[in-house]
């Protein structure tokens, strides 16, 4: 799956074209490695996203294509979640 595409569907971030922005900037990696929007992920994956004063740090627990608000939350695992200074 695509990572704009699993960031929408799993509501980490609200709207496929914000995420896709935030790739593109080099905020997101993935087990380590830069991604870009298009970048493939999978279960078992580490993301650590950077957006607004936070650093998310997530693993994939599961992939669907859709799903609903409720059930967001089971498609990945909060590892850690820190507040950032604007600077770095």
């Amino acid at each position: 799956m695509r990572l704009d595409k699993f960031l929408k569907v799993s509501r980490l971030i609200k709207r496929r074209t914000l995420a896709k922005e935030v790739a593109d900037k080099g905020r997101i990696s993935i087990n380590g490695l830069q991604a870009k929007a298009s970048s493939n992920v999978k279960v078992g994956d580490e993301l650590e996203i950077r957006y607004g004063q936070k650093l998310v740090t997530v693993t994939i627990n599961e992939l669907q294509e859709s799903t609903r608000k409720e059930e967001a939350a089971n498609m990945y695992t909060i590892v850690k979640e820190e507040k950032i200074n604007p600077e770095d």
